[in-house]
Order: C-alpha cells, then structure tokens, then sequence
C-alpha cells in the first residue's frame, strides 16, 4: 500500500499569537460583597463584559501596544490579570509592569498585589522585572506600571485590578 505524505500543519492556526495588547485598570468598593466589587472593577476597567482567561507573562515579538479598545459581549478574552481584594480600613493596591527585551524579541508582564500602598508595589513589580531579566540572561528596556490603589471604608469590601489584555 502507498503511503501518503504527511501534509505540513501550518502551527499559526493551531496556536493563537497575540498581535496586539492594551494596558487597563480599575477599581470599587461595595457594601455587598467582595465578588460584586470585583465585577465593578472589571467594569471600570472596561472588560466586564468578557469571559477573562488568566494566561501567564510573555509578549511575543512583533506584537504591538493599543489604547483601550471595546471587546465584544462575551469574548474569550486572554489577560494577565492581577487582583488584589480587601476588607474595611484596609488599603490595598494590585498592578502589573510590563518591558520589552532590549534585543526585540518580545518582552515580559508582571502582576502583583499587596496590602499597601502603590509605591510599595511599584518596587515589588520592578524588583518582579530585574528578576525575569536576569533569569533568562536578556536586558529589558523602559518598565512600564499601571497599578491601582484604594482605601476602603469602614463597612465597605474594595478590589483593584490591573490587566495587560491580548488581542489577534
């Protein structure tokens, strides 16, 4: 029997690469529940409206930065999303920083969180970057940050979020 030549995949289709990312943030206190401050944080941030998937820190070479942009009602949407939720008289902060390599292969996001202030965190996710560097031997340009920070209220439940969102 002949056999048949194995036909080429073409891996573009089976992996989907971002293309394209956006930087966003928000965040909300509720007297209700955690969970419904965290949707108003979504909302504020401008993906509410998503089925968010939580994927890890890596832009791929070539992809390029956006402004927010509107995704449509139910999008499975890939992010790096940090979360970061409190309780009253708490203060909390949550972020991401994000770099691209200096030899422009790409770059990486980091998320984090604490209960603090924004100034904390901004070293924590700057001491996060240095580290991604220096473990796979490559100079990072400029950090960028987008973080957030709130002081709840007394009877009050806060989140803040910060996401790097991918788009096709």
């Amino acid at each position: 029997m002949p056999t048949v030549p194995a036909k080429k995949v073409d891996d573009s289709s089976l992996v989907p690469i971002p293309s394209r990312f956006f930087v966003t943030s928000g965040r909300a206190i509720n007297k209700t529940s955690e969970l419904n401050a965290f949707d108003l944080a979504l909302l504020k941030a401008g993906i509410g409206e998503q089925n968010l998937v939580s994927v890890s820190s890596i832009l791929p070479s070539g992809i390029k930065q956006i402004e927010r942009r509107p995704i449509p009602m139910g999008a499975v949407t890939h992010c790096v999303l940090a979360r970061h939720a409190g309780g009253e008289g708490e203060v909390i902060s949550a972020g991401i920083a994000y770099a691209f390599r200096a030899d422009g292969s790409g770059g990486y996001v980091a998320e984090g969180h604490l209960h603090g202030t924004q100034k904390a965190l901004k070293e924590f996710l700057r001491w996060r970057m240095e580290e991604i560097g220096h473990f796979r031997g490559v100079e990072l340009l400029r950090i960028n940050y987008r973080t957030e920070e709130l002081s709840i209220p007394m009877d009050h439940y806060g989140v803040c979020i910060a996401a790097c969102v991918f788009l096709k």
